[in-house]
């Protein structure tokens, strides 16, 4: 279980606030699959990273029973100067998990071939997601979170990304943002649309999807 209780969420920068969130309150089971629509800032990214406790709520409380991932593509959580391999043996060690095991996933999956061996400071955007995300799989968790990372790659990538995600969502929770609603249809069940600060819950992605394009239309 994930439950925001008044959650608000601002950041300030050079005098000025920006607030991305207002008084959430919401609860995620186990087992569910969400999928969250929103315009480019809106604060999806933001909200991932909350659910995470990769950052901390300005105001509010966040209860989490489920071991939740950090988000997939979250470039942030290694450490550049670092080979991959070393930041790959390095979370293992914080998750307690075998080193060698997580290694050897992550390379096999990231397809990185040398460069798994060299610094993180080396890799394009896209050979930082499939290190993400090779290592956010190799590691067991509770709850899953994809921040648009699964387009990453070439088609045999992204097949095999798909695949992995389809087994987690089946045995955990999975809460996925895109702004492509065939994928959100894809591995989620239910839909929430957020907008102007507030997270509001569907019974359908399909449902979600409409609504948030409605909003979008409404904008241009």
């Amino acid at each position: 279980m994930i439950e925001f209780r008044n959650v608000s969420k601002m950041y300030q920068t050079r005098g000025l606030t920006r607030r991305v969130f207002s008084d959430l309150s919401f609860r995620i089971e186990a087992g569910e699959s969400l999928a969250v629509c929103g315009a480019n800032g809106a604060g999806k990214s933001t909200l991932l990273r909350l659910i995470a406790g990769v950052e901390h709520p300005s105001s509010g409380h966040i209860e989490r029973s489920m071991r939740t991932s950090w988000p997939i593509g979250f470039a942030s959580c290694f450490d550049r100067t670092m080979t991959g391999a070393d930041n790959a043996r390095f979370i293992a060690r914080i998750y307690e998990h075998d080193e060698e095991e997580v290694l050897n996933y992550v390379e096999d999956f990231a397809q990185l071939g040398v460069y798994l061996r060299q610094p993180v400071s080396t890799y394009s955007s896209g050979m930082v997601s499939r290190l993400a995300f090779g290592v956010s799989l190799a590691i067991s968790f509770d709850c899953y979170l994809v921040d648009e990372v699964a387009a990453a790659g070439d088609v045999r990538f992204r097949r095999r990304c798909e695949t992995e995600l389809m087994a987690r969502r089946d045995s955990g929770t999975l809460i996925m943002t895109s702004h492509d609603p065939y994928m959100l249809e894809q591995y989620c069940t239910r839909g929430a649309v957020l907008y102007s600060g507030a997270l509001v819950f569907f019974d359908t992605v399909a449902e979600a999807c409409e609504v948030h394009h409605s909003l979008q239309m409404r904008q241009n």
